[in-house]
């Protein structure tokens, strides 16, 4: 069937509510993948910082096909030796977060932290403790725990009443977290780069500060790494740039290479309030996700961490000469912003797709970029020379 006949099928059966691009995608292979009309495109959004180590991977395939001719499914009624392999594995690259529970999405991830967070300081004898302290322009997600936590209200509006207890503060402004934390917060919910404001990073030692104050406080610190955690930044986990543990931190995203998958790490301590009945996912953990996503972790530690900071650089002065109407670039490692000087950013992503690359818009004036961590330097080279073409001729 051709791009046009897909695009109608969708239109007549699927909820309206995606600003769907009028192509259908039908194959992949690492950064490229292809549509119903045999047209081929770099893919420098990668299903939105998702297919983490390229489309169609064969390591991710065999450990998935491996792992289909044994068990699909079996609930956390039981043990299953992939989603053990898997928190082993995850645990493993971090001092402090030694537990490891399983769901199928970053929104359901972020759920989870904050009952956790919650019940932690009710389980140690503050149940006054509710106030999660949170920031603008920040996203967790769609369900409604998330989306209360979330700092921008036009996903909000018309949802509420949303849950209480979340107080939303400027992103990057230490004075602002100094005065807000107190004996009464129960929790600092963050992201290390602010994804959906535009890949926004906070001034150097921010994340060091909060650390600290939550510290003195008995406040948690959470980390949503749902977008850049999973070698997106060129180091496991994005704050680790900064050498900080936090007390807890959700992942999803890239973790299993575009099958949905979605963990919650925590300290021990915090961890063992979840006791049983507390929480709970049926599909959270299954044999398949996480044996594609032990083998993500297997390429990340294989030389792909190395591999992502030497291609962020070359991809950072790439975009830095972009020029024309383009007014310099930001992010860490694969997640990158082209910043533009004009309401361009939905005009540029449609003409790169006529070009024959994708990205993706966030707001007016940002072009969000987050390629598969196996990316080769010819194809960077060619995508930012497609996305300066885009910008003239948007």
């Amino acid at each position: 069937m051709t791009n046009q006949e897909l695009v109608k099928r969708a239109q007549s059966v699927l909820f309206q509510n995606y600003r769907t691009q009028p192509i259908a995608l039908v194959r992949g292979e690492g950064t490229w993948v292809w549509d119903a009309d045999g047209k081929r495109y770099l893919d420098f959004i990668g299903g939105i910082a998702t297919v983490s180590v390229g489309h169609a991977n064969p390591r991710v395939r065999e450990a998935l096909m491996e792992q289909a001719r044994l068990l699909w499914h079996a609930s956390n009624l039981y043990v299953t030796e992939p989603q053990v392999r898997l928190a082993e594995k995850l645990t493993a690259q971090t001092k402090t977060l030694k537990r490891a529970f399983f769901c199928n999405s970053g929104t359901e991830a972020n759920e989870a932290m904050i009952k956790l967070a919650r019940h932690y300081q009710v389980v140690n004898g503050h149940p006054e403790r509710i106030e999660i302290l949170c920031f603008h322009n920040s996203f967790h997600g769609r369900t409604l725990g998330s989306l209360a936590a979330t700092g921008q209200p036009k996903y909000q509006q018309g949802f509420g009443p949303l849950p209480a207890g979340f107080r939303f503060l400027e992103y990057g402004d230490t004075k602002a977290v100094e005065a807000a934390v107190s004996d009464k917060t129960c929790a600092v919910l963050l992201e290390p780069i602010q994804g959906e404001a535009g890949v926004l990073p906070p001034p150097r030692g921010y994340l060091s500060r909060v650390r600290e104050l939550c510290t003195k406080h008995g406040a948690l610190m959470l980390l949503d790494e749902v977008q850049t955690g999973m070698g997106r930044t060129g180091a496991y986990f994005a704050h680790q740039h900064e050498r900080i543990e936090p007390d807890a931190m959700t992942l999803a995203k890239g973790i299993a290479g575009g099958v949905p998958l979605g963990a919650l790490l925590a300290r021990e301590d915090v961890a063992k309030v979840f006791t049983p009945g507390t929480h709970a996912s049926t599909f959270g953990g299954n044999p398949l996700a996480t044996a594609a996503a032990s083998a993500v972790m297997d390429l990340l530690s294989e030389g792909l961490l190395e591999r992502v900071q030497r291609a962020g650089e070359r991809l950072s002065l790439r975009l830095a000469g972009v020029g024309g109407r383009s007014s310099g670039e930001r992010g860490a490692g694969l997640l990158r912003a082209l910043l533009l000087s004009e309401d361009l950013a939905p005009k540029v992503v449609a003409k790169a797709r006529e070009l024959g690359l994708l990205v993706n818009a966030i707001g007016e004036r940002v072009v969000r970029l987050a390629p598969p961590l196996t990316v080769t330097d010819e194809e960077i080279d060619r995508a930012t020379e497609l996305l300066a073409e885009a910008v003239a001729k948007a």
